[in-house]
């Protein structure tokens, strides 16, 4: 019967579909542009971090790449030259390109950093952030307390303040992130700057994370605040253990996520 037929034919092309997740075409991103190989490396890489090709994964050629996003195998070479630049990628010729080991992944990109945060396990991440932050802040913010200028400090300030007044989440997420970003800058220290500015997105999901998880934002906000009175009147061990009060809490939040 032609519809039994039609049923066979439509099976296997789910199964095989299911076995290739280059193939999915049902869901594959459609890109336009002059960044067409930059959208390209990001869905790649997305599915790289989120472990649709576990390390050592070979991945598909650039042909089947080209069809499945239709898009040019030139495009698809620069979006593979990209992911390797972020060591997510290792290629050789006559094999293809493969997935690298995760601890060869440069974590500080700002883009592997974003797909890495869209993960599976975000807890896991998020303790990955906080355990770097334990290690930076609270030296950050003593530094702080001795090199600030005063326009430093005004922008320390002002993001405390808003993050108080705040009407939403999403502009308290965005103060609270501009307050750990000026301490860093502050701190006078410059290899901290880049840091912070890589790790701003990783910031983001962890605020919204916790925020959502701890809801009591008086008590966060008084923790913040004591921060900047420490760092506005130039103590630093006042400042390193506000810091240290404030990532326990943090920590916490996150550890109410798993309960």
């Amino acid at each position: 019967m032609p519809d039994e037929k039609a049923k066979k034919q439509a099976s296997r092309a789910k199964v095989q579909a299911n076995r290739d997740p280059a193939a999915r075409r049902v869901d594959a991103a459609h890109f336009s542009g002059s960044s067409v190989h930059a959208s390209l490396a990001s869905e790649i890489g997305l599915r790289i971090v989120r472990g649709d090709y576990p390390p050592g994964s070979i991945l598909p050629n650039e042909a089947k790449w080209a069809e499945t996003f239709n898009v040019s195998r030139s495009a698809v070479r620069e979006a593979i030259k990209m992911l390797m630049a972020k060591s997510l990628l290792a290629s050789r010729p006559k094999i293809g390109s493969w997935v690298e080991p995760k601890e060869r992944w440069n974590l500080l990109d700002r883009d592997v950093l974003a797909w890495y945060a869209t993960a599976p396990d975000l807890e896991a991440f998020l303790r990955t952030v906080q355990e770097f932050r334990h290690i930076i802040e609270p030296e950050a913010s003593a530094f702080a307390a001795i090199r600030r200028s005063d326009e430093q400090m005004a922008e320390i300030s002002q993001a405390c303040r808003e993050m108080g007044e705040a009407a939403n989440l999403p502009e308290r997420i965005r103060a609270d992130t501009r307050f750990h970003l000026a301490i860093l800058r502050a701190s006078g220290n410059d290899l901290l700057v880049p840091l912070g500015v890589l790790i701003e997105s990783a910031l983001d999901h962890l605020f919204v994370f916790t925020t959502r998880q701890v809801g009591d934002q008086p008590r966060a906000q008084k923790l913040h605040e004591a921060i900047e009175k420490s760092i506005r009147l130039q103590r630093p061990g006042a400042a390193r253990n506000a810091v240290h009060k404030l990532l326990a809490d943090t920590d916490e939040g996150i550890g109410r996520g798993r309960r």
